[in-house]
C-alpha cells in the first residue's frame, strides 16, 4: 500500500506535479487523440471509399495506393515518420501530429470497414431503388447506407477500441499520453507495478465501457428493426 501512494503523490520533474496528476493528464491526452483521430479517420475512410467504388482509375488508384501504404506499415513507424520527417519543417505540436497520424491509419482500416459493408448489401436493393426512379445517389443514401451501417457497426467500435490502445506509442515522439506518464513515473520512482498495472487498468476501464456502450447502441438498432 506504501508503494502505491508513494507512486502515486511522488513529485515527478522540476513542475512538481505528482504522479496521480501527470497519469490524469496523460488520460486527457489519450482520449483527445483516439477522440479527434477517429472522427478525422472517419472523414478519410468515407472519402477513399467513395474514390475507390467510383470505378475511376485516377480515383481507384491513389486510394488504393493510400490504403495498401498504412495496411502495409505499422502504426509507430507511420507515427515517427510523420512528426520527424513529413511535418519537420512546420510548427506542428505533438498532439496534432499523433492526430493526424493516428487519423490517416484509422482512415485506411474505416475504408475498408465501409466498403465491406456496402458490399454485403444484396444487390437486388440497389437494382428494386432504381426500377422504381430512385437516382444512384438516393438509393445510396436511402437505401444502402443506412442497411451497411448496421454491419458494420460493430466492426466500427472495434476500430474505436484498437485505436485507443495504439495511442500508447505517442511516446516515441515525446508525447505524453497515459503510457507515457506511467513510463515517466516508472522511470523516476523505480517502481515498476503501481505505474504500468494503474496504466493497464485505465485502458482496460475505458475499453470495457465503450464496448459496453457500443452493445447497448447495436441492442437499439435491433430493437428499431
Amino acid at each position: 500500500m506504501q508503494a502505491v501512494i508513494d507512486s502515486l503523490f511522488t513529485p515527478i520533474g522540476n513542475d512538481g506535479l505528482i504522479g496521480g496528476l501527470l497519469i490524469l493528464n496523460g488520460l486527457k491526452v489519450t482520449l483527445m487523440v483516439t477522440f479527434f483521430a477517429i472522427i478525422l479517420g472517419a472523414i478519410l475512410g468515407v472519402g477513399t471509399t467513395l474514390m475507390k467504388m467510383s470505378g475511376k482509375w485516377y480515383l481507384t488508384w491513389p486510394a488504393n495506393l493510400y490504403v495498401g501504404i498504412i495496411r502495409g506499415t505499422p502504426v509507430v513507424i507511420q507515427l515517427v515518420i510523420l512528426y520527424f520527417i513529413v511535418l519537420s519543417s512546420l510548427d506542428v505540436d505533438k498532439i496534432s501530429a499523433a492526430i493526424i497520424a493516428f487519423g490517416l491509419n484509422s482512415g485506411a482500416y474505416i475504408s475498408e470497414i465501409i466498403r465491406a459493408g456496402i458490399q454485403a448489401v444484396d444487390k437486388g436493393q440497389m437494382e428494386a431503388a432504381r426500377s422504381l426512379g430512385l437516382s444512384h445517389g438516393q438509393t445510396m443514401k436511402a437505401v444502402i447506407l443506412p442497411q451497411a451501417l448496421k454491419n458494420i457497426l460493430p466492426a466500427l467500435g472495434n476500430e474505436f477500441i484498437v485505436l485507443l490502445k495504439e495511442t500508447a506509442v505517442i511516446g516515441f515522439i515525446g508525447g505524453v499520453d497515459l503510457m507515457r506518464a506511467g513510463e515517466i513515473i516508472r522511470s523516476r520512482t523505480f517502481e515498476d507495478v503501481v505505474p504500468l498495472f494503474t496504466c493497464a487498468l485505465i485502458y482496460l476501464i475505458l475499453t470495457y465501457t465503450f464496448t459496453f456502450m457500443l452493445s447497448r447502441f447495436e441492442k437499439r438498432l435491433k430493437q428499431s428493426d
